[in-house]
């Protein structure tokens, strides 16, 4: 018992050297507060866990625990940490581990704790963690605990603020101490005033300096640390663009510009957004990402390049920049196409068929600006995927055709259709040959 008055003492002691004055450092206080204490669900933690004590709600009544009061002295130490000094009184059964007590047994205790505030004294509400050390005497047993816990604070009044806390005390002395938690709710006074704040006369105020060395007074001069004119109330010469170029010089005051165009921004005489020294065509209208020029028609029909899908060849706007494909050329493409034929239910080409794709060959070499839609159809007859895959070959084997003969993969398309597109009644033989043919167009985009 010596020994923890001793740390208890020790602890005390320590207070007047971290103690510093401060208008957010707690002022010391008295405080009287109502005390609960529960040993049982302290146990059950044990016996258990905390998980187990939340999940079924096996907290202890508040009828079921032991009131008591405690008195207690505050002291603040810094602006978030106070000292805590308490004193506890309260009838209880305590269970001690091989030690049996009679029934409501006078409890002391009395701990030195500290707080850790989140919050300093200038808030209303102050949050705090607790920690401490503290003893006790119960019958004719002396023990020792640690107190862990949370509190919060409300200042109503500069001396006058509520208290609460819960703390769970951990026993040191493990065979005359036991687990528990303790509430408190209480009520505290400051002891004595806040010392006024003492604020000293201003000195008289020295004369009216000059910083600059302007021959204005700082006291009248409006740019005190930079010399300047009287005209401009000891202000330079104003520079509103803030180019480098003051006002009386600058032909543009208002727009930042260059001094080799006296004050002004480059011009751009075309109005295009691209000053005349970046701008290739500084005269006509265009757009940044041909510096400065319009976009180009390279052929001259009429439609720039962007928008024209022939730019190397003359036309008019009707078509997109692209002329319209001879009635002559769109018959030998046809005639091809008529003419294209494949070994029965293959894509094999024929022989015969050479004659018409080899004259569209000639028209795709000589025309190298157009492109050649193909396109394989079949009848009904057979399933609808075996048809699909049919037209896909027979029209692929045309442009691997085209292909060997020299002509770009680039400027050909190969698609089938299948049965889908009938151009005569499958009914019929005439009408089911017919609908197994291949199609070509010519275009330009």
């Amino acid at each position: 018992m010596k020994k923890l008055l001793a740390v208890l003492i020790a602890f005390y002691l320590f207070i007047p050297f971290v103690f510093s004055q401060d208008d957010e450092i707690r002022q010391p206080a008295l405080g009287i507060s109502f005390v609960l204490k529960d040993f049982a669900t302290a146990a059950l933690i044990r016996s258990t866990s905390l998980s187990e004590v939340f999940r079924n709600d096996k907290w202890t009544k508040l009828k079921n625990m032991s009131p008591g009061m405690a008195i207690t002295y505050f002291k603040g130490l810094k602006k978030h940490i106070d000292f805590a000094g308490t004193l506890t009184g309260s009838f209880v059964n305590y269970p001690v581990a091989n030690n049996t007590f009679s029934n409501n047994k006078f409890l002391l205790e009395a701990d030195a704790s500290l707080n850790f505030k989140l919050t300093s004294e200038k808030y209303w509400v102050q949050p705090h963690f607790i920690a401490g050390l503290g003893g006790q005497k119960y019958a004719n047993y002396y023990g020792a605990f640690i107190p862990l816990g949370l509190g919060v604070k409300v200042n109503f009044f500069d001396e006058t603020h509520l208290f609460m806390n819960a703390q769970y005390r951990v026993p040191v002395t493990t065979q005359t101490a036991a687990h528990h938690f303790q509430f408190s709710f209480g009520v505290a006074g400051a002891l004595g005033k806040k010392k006024p704040v003492v604020v000293p006369p201003p000195p008289p105020p020295p004369p009216p300096p000059d910083t600059d060395g302007d021959g204005i007074t700082d006291d009248k001069d409006k740019c005190p640390t930079v010399p300047g004119l009287a005209r401009y109330d000891g202000c330079p010469i104003p520079d509103r663009d803030k180019d480098g170029i003051n006002d009386e010089e600058d032909a543009c005051p208002d727009v930042p510009g260059l001094a080799r165009y006296k004050g002004c921004p480059i011009p751009d005489r075309d109005k295009d957004g691209i000053n005349d020294e970046e701008d290739k065509c500084p005269d006509v209208f265009g757009v940044a990402r041909y510096q400065g020029c319009p976009v180009p028609d390279t052929d001259g029909d009429g439609v720039n390049d962007e928008e024209d899908k022939c730019p190397k060849l003359f036309c008019t706007k009707a078509n997109q920049g692209c002329p319209d494909i001879k009635p002559e050329i769109k018959e030998k493409v046809d005639y091809g196409a008529r003419n294209t034929y494949f070994a029965t239910a293959k894509y094999t080409l024929l022989s015969r068929s050479f004659k018409g794709l080899d004259e569209i060959v000639k028209v795709l070499k000589e025309n190298p600006d157009m492109y050649l839609d193909i396109e394989g159809h079949t009848d009904n007859v057979g399933k609808d995927d075996y048809n699909q895959t049919l037209s896909d070959n027979r029209a692929n084997s045309v442009k691997q055709y085209f292909i060997s003969k020299g002509i770009d993969e680039k400027r050909l398309s190969a698609k089938g259709f299948g049965e889908t597109t009938p151009v005569a009644d499958n009914n019929t033989a005439a009408g089911r040959q017919k609908n197994r043919r291949v199609e070509m167009r010519l275009k330009y985009f």
